[in-house]
C-alpha cells in the first residue's frame, strides 16, 4: 500500500500530522521526516518490529547502527551519562542542529538499556551511541509526544543518495513507510556531521553540514566574564583573564584560540558598541594590556549556553542570569571565591578603578587554578 503522505505547509492542523505520526510509530510504522539536513526514516525506539522494518526498507546491514533521535541536549545525559566534557560542550552548543555525536554508552543506569534487545543491537552494539536532535519544529513536537526517542537514519536505499524531498524520499523507499511528511526541500541538503567525542577529544567521521574547522570552535572551552554595562570590570578581567589563562598554558595570548580556549565578556544591561571606559583603558595599560578595541556586548542566550564557565562580578548578576537560564546554574559563580562583590567603578576617578582592577586581578589568580583549560 503506498504511504499517506501529508504536506505540512497546506495542513490545516499540525497538532494533528503530529498526533498521526506518534501514533504510527507507537504501532510499529515507518516515518519519514523532514529534518533540517536530508530527509530520514525512522521508527519508535521502543517497537523491536519497526527497528527491523527500517533495515529491510534500507536492505540496509544490520552491522550499521542506527542513530537515536531525542528531545534535547539535556536528555543526552539519560542515553548517555558518562558522554564526556567535549561531548556535553558539543551537544550544548549544536543542538538542535544537523550534528550526530557518537558518544560512549554505559547500560548502567542508562536508558538505552531499558529498550529491547534487538533494538540496543541496532543502536549500541559496540558500547557507543550516536544522539542527535534534528532542528525542525515537526520532528521536536513528535519527539515531546512519543514514548522514547526515534532510531533515525537517512530516507534512502542503501547505496543511493540521500533524499532532500520528500518525493525522493517515496521513490526510493515507496510502500515500506506507512507515512510522509513532505516539509518541502531540505534547508541544508546534505546529512549532519558525525563525531565521535570522549571525555578530553574529538574527531569527525563523517564531514557533513558543518566543517572540521567549525567544530574546532565549537569544542573550544569559553570562559565569560559579566557585569552590567561591558564597558569597565568585565572588559578588565577577560584581558587579564586571557593572561593568566596563556601564563597557565604556557603559551602566548594569542595562541589560546588555537589551544581551544575562548575567553570572552558581556554586560548584563550593556548597550552593543559601545567602547571602554577611558579610565579602564588606562589602568589596563599600567599592567601593559591592550584594552583600547574592546566593543561591548550585551548577554545573551547564545552567550550563555555556550559558555562552560560564568564569572560575574556580583551575586546580583549572578541571579539575574539564573532567574533568565536557571540551568546554567552549575556554570556560572560569582568572580570571587568568598561570593562577595566587586564594585562598579563607573563615573569614579582612576584611582577607583586601579583598586577594582586589583581585586579582578587576584580574584582572577585563585579561580584560574580551580578551572581546568580542557
Amino acid at each position: 500500500m503506498p504511504p499517506q503522505v501529508i504536506d505540512l505547509r497546506q495542513a490545516d492542523d499540525h497538532r494533528d500530522v503530529v498526533h498521526r505520526a506518534v501514533q504510527t510509530l507507537a504501532e510499529g510504522g515507518l516515518v519519514v521526516f523532514p529534518t533540517e539536513t536530508v530527509y530520514g526514516v525512522g521508527a519508535s525506539a521502543r517497537s523491536a518490529n519497526g527497528i527491523q522494518r527500517i533495515f529491510e526498507a534500507k536492505g540496509r546491514s544490520h552491522t550499521a547502527p542506527l542513530a537515536l533521535a531525542i528531545k534535547s541536549a539535556e536528555e543526552a545525559l539519560d542515553y548517555a551519562p558518562q558522554m564526556g566534557r567535549i561531548a556535553e560542550r558539543l551537544a550544548r552548543r549544536c543542538w538542535p542542529g544537523p550534528i550526530t555525536l557518537v558518544v560512549d554508552e554505559s547500560e548502567k543506569n542508562s536508558l538505552a538499556e531499558q529498550l529491547p534487545e534487538s533494538v540496543r543491537q541496532a543502536v549500541a552494539p559496540n558500547c557507543t551511541i550516536g544522539l542527535r536532535v534534528p532542528a525542525h519544529e515537526t520532528v521536536l513536537a513528535i519527539l515531546q509526544m512519543l514514548a522514547g526517542p526515534i532510531a533515525l537514519t537517512s530516507a534512502n536505499r542503501s547505496g543511493e543518495p540521500a533524499a532532500v524531498t520528500a518525493e525522493q524520499a517515496v521513490k526510493s523507499l515507496g510502500d515500506e513507510v506507512a507515512l510522509v511528511l513532505d516539509g518541502g526541500a531540505c534547508h541544508y541538503g546534505q546529512p549532519s556531521t558525525v563525531v565521535r567525542a570522549t571525555a578530553d577529544s574529538f574527531s569527525c567521521l563523517r564531514e557533513g553540514v558543518v566543517s572540521q574547522s567549525a567544530l574546532d570552535r565549537l569544542s573550544s572551552m569559553i570562559i565569560l566574564l559579566v557585569c552590567t554595562g561591558n564597558t569597565c570590570r568585565s572588559p578588565m578581567a577577560e584581558v587579564i583573564m586571557r593572561r593568566l589563562a596563556a601564563e597557565k598554558l604556557g603559551c602566548t595570548t594569542e595562541q589560546l584560540d588555537q589551544r581551544g580556549v575562548l575567553i570572552a565578556s558581556a554586560g548584563i544591561a550593556a548597550a552593543p558598541g559601545s567602547g571602554p571606559t577611558a579610565e579602564a583603558v588606562s589602568v589596563m595599560k599600567e599592567k601593559s594590556l591592550c584594552l583600547a578595541d574592546h566593543v561591548s556586548q550585551p548577554l545573551t542566550e547564545k552567550l550563555v549556553r555556550h559558555a562552560d564557565v560564568i564569572l560575574t562580578m556580583t551575586g546580583g548578576h549572578r541571579q539575574a542570569i539564573l532567574r533568565r537560564w536557571p540551568d546554567a546554574a552549575p556554570r556560572t559563580h560569582t568572580l570571587r571565591l568568598d561570593g562577595r562583590d566587586i564594585g562598579d567603578p563607573i563615573g569614579a576617578p582612576v584611582s577607583v578603578y586601579r583598586e577594582c582592577a586589583e581585586q579582578v586581578e587576584s580574584a582572577l589568580k585563585e579561580r584560574i587554578n580551580e578551572i581546568e583549560l580542557k
